[in-house]
């Protein structure tokens, strides 16, 4: 099995699981990791998905040795993406565990992705520029979102490698820590995103995201009708917890 799902209370973990290769993606473990995200989605009690690869590699992008074969990844302009989940919308975060290479169509992956936690081992970069293979899995459309045009422009273009400290001073990744830890930090922040009041946490992410490309007025608006249903359903309970002494001092245990 490429990719291997494990779930423990709220908190899935998805494994690309090729060692072998450096975790590369073929078709087949495309189709496998959309599968996985989408039953993810479809399961009521996960909350938070984090997704790394195997033997200290994140991803090192398309498996190019299945180009010519049957196993090569799907390139139409609709269905799944060449990676697999990249077309996918959620309605819950995913969190990248990033070790070793995140490069190529690894990097789209971990762009993907809501948040992304780096070991100090993590690189990054658009090592395709070597080989004419473009970036077809939202590289293009994700990362100047994240990092901003300028900075986006210098990796498309000269496929540079960018190490743990400068993928977190440039934003690319949220957290940096030390080498091996990168899938347990991935999964202790996934417990505590599962933890918070989830109508609220997921209606806030779907504005972040509706907002791109909407002009002020409209993004306002599309904020106001996804925070209609926590106004309605977690809210007041929350207010009474607050009222009744929770978080006092800025805690976030509960107590």
């Amino acid at each position: 099995m490429s990719v291997r799902v494990e779930r423990e209370g709220p908190v899935t973990t998805v494994t690309i699981d090729r060692p072998e290769r450096r975790n590369a993606v073929d078709g087949p473990t495309a189709a496998a990791l959309a599968d996985a995200f989408r039953a993810f989605g479809a399961d009521d009690g996960a909350a938070v998905a984090v997704l790394h690869g195997a033997g200290g590699t994140f991803c090192a992008g398309a498996d190019l040795t299945a180009f010519a074969t049957e196993r090569r990844n799907r390139t139409e302009p609709d269905g799944d993406g060449p990676l697999g989940p990249t077309r996918l919308r959620l309605s819950k975060p995913v969190i990248a565990a990033v070790a070793g290479h995140a490069v190529a169509g690894g990097l789209e992956l971990a762009c993907w992705c809501d948040l992304r936690v780096a070991d100090e081992t993590a690189v990054f970069g658009v090592f395709c520029r070597r080989w004419g293979v473009p970036l077809i899995d939202g590289g293009t459309v994700r990362l100047p979102r994240l990092i901003g045009t300028s900075r986006a422009m210098d990796l498309v273009l000269t496929g540079r490698a960018v190490d743990a400290a400068e993928a977190l001073d440039m934003g690319l990744a949220n957290r940096v820590v030390p080498a091996g830890e990168a899938l347990a930090a991935a999964q202790a922040l996934a417990g505590e995103l599962a933890a918070f009041p989830q109508v609220c946490l997921r209606s806030d992410r779907a504005s972040v995201l509706d907002a791109e490309g909407l002009d002020e007025p409209a993004a306002l608006a599309s904020e106001f009708a996804h925070g209609r249903a926590a106004l309605e359903t977690e809210t007041q309970a929350g207010a009474a917890r607050f009222a009744a002494g929770a978080g006092r001092g800025g805690r976030f245990d509960g107590a």
